[in-house]
């Protein structure tokens, strides 16, 4: 899972950053993305794409990854822009979050799936390498993942406490049987996708 990082290090790039993102498909929750930069040569052990790793087992390497990150970035939008902008426009506008909150900026981003557009993203002039299934081939775009997964979910646990009828902290707002259950019985929270809520 090195040999993407290893040939932008050849290529003369220094810091080379992982990007992935999480929450495009829930009904309700911000989109979210982590952008991060690892030691240079660092493959921490177990990291691998954060859909194949239990809940458990992710908390454990967030925090190693965390660890060995020289600089790391979140960022995301809220529900509202979700609906405001599109969930594409929305998660690229999280992705160019997350690079501007980063203390080290990278020389190259490798992000995993399709290029990154819009002005929010192209007005950082940096350079991007997308890589299909990205999460599963570079090691960098997974420690990305890790992090943006474990950070979400964490905050959709914080959101159950505060509309608890919904069961946020089982599915972390994906259209599951309760959750579409739970929202035809209540109508829809302030987290909720009104756009993504049309056909229920």
């Amino acid at each position: 899972m090195y040999s993407y990082e290893h040939e932008a290090y050849m290529q003369g790039y220094e810091l080379v950053a992982g990007m992935d993102e999480v929450g495009r498909g829930p009904l309700a929750g911000p989109v979210l993305a982590c952008c991060l930069i690892l030691r240079k040569g660092v493959l921490p052990l177990g990291i691998d794409d954060s859909k194949k790793l239990s809940p458990k087992k992710r908390e454990q390497l967030a925090v190693v990854v965390r660890d060995n990150a020289i600089s790391l970035g979140i960022g995301l939008c809220d529900n509202y822009e979700v609906d405001r902008l599109g969930i594409l426009a929305a998660t690229h506008t999280a992705m160019a979050r997350a690079v501007s909150q980063m203390s080290i900026r990278p020389d190259i981003v490798l992000i995993d799936g399709y290029p990154v557009t819009g002005e929010a993203f192209n007005s950082l002039n940096l350079e991007q390498r997308a890589i299909v299934k990205g999460d599963q081939k570079s090691v960098t775009i997974a420690a990305a993942s890790i992090v943006a997964k474990v950070t979400r979910d964490r905050l959709m646990c914080e959101f159950a406490k505060v509309y608890p009828a919904y069961g946020f902290e089982a599915h972390k707002g994906y259209g599951t049987p309760r959750h579409i259950e739970a929202v035809r019985a209540y109508g829809a929270c302030d987290i909720h996708r009104l756009s993504f809520l049309k056909n229920i």
